[in-house]
């Protein structure tokens, strides 16, 4: 009997403290900074970051619809990373707290930046003299 009546107090906690983890749904709008249209077909990679800063094993890929947007229902409360990848566009990074039932996120996506090359004309070494016409 003794048993018995311990093994319903266990359960009986680990009902109670799974209910107390709260979800949130979260919407996610992916724009383009230059001009504010949607971006379709957007990967949304979404992970669960623990305390320590560290990236959950696991995780989800959302795309984005025609009007830019993605949503799931039933994400942790805590620390979410969010990235987001498309073409031609910058790739995004962030880590965002959820702490409420429902969040939206927006997100702004640049257009590449020009990288710089030492061995670029158009962009001379700091040390290099000038070539004169």
């Amino acid at each position: 009997m003794k048993r018995f009546s311990f093994f319903l107090l266990v359960l009986f906690l680990a009902i109670f403290a799974s209910a107390e983890e709260k979800y949130a749904d979260i919407t996610i709008k992916v724009s383009k900074q230059e001009t504010g249209k949607p971006v379709r077909n957007a990967s949304v990679i979404l992970h669960s970051v623990s305390s320590s800063g560290k990236q959950e094993k696991g995780g989800l890929n959302l795309k984005t619809d025609s009007e830019g947007k993605t949503t799931y229902q039933g994400i942790p409360y805590g620390k979410l990373r969010v990235q987001v990848i498309a073409k031609g566009l910058q790739t995004y990074g962030e880590d965002v707290e959820i702490n409420e039932a429902q969040k939206e996120i927006e997100i702004k996506l640049k257009v590449p930046q020009e990288q710089y090359s030492i061995y670029d004309d158009k962009h001379p070494a700091p040390n290099a003299p000038v070539k004169k016409p």
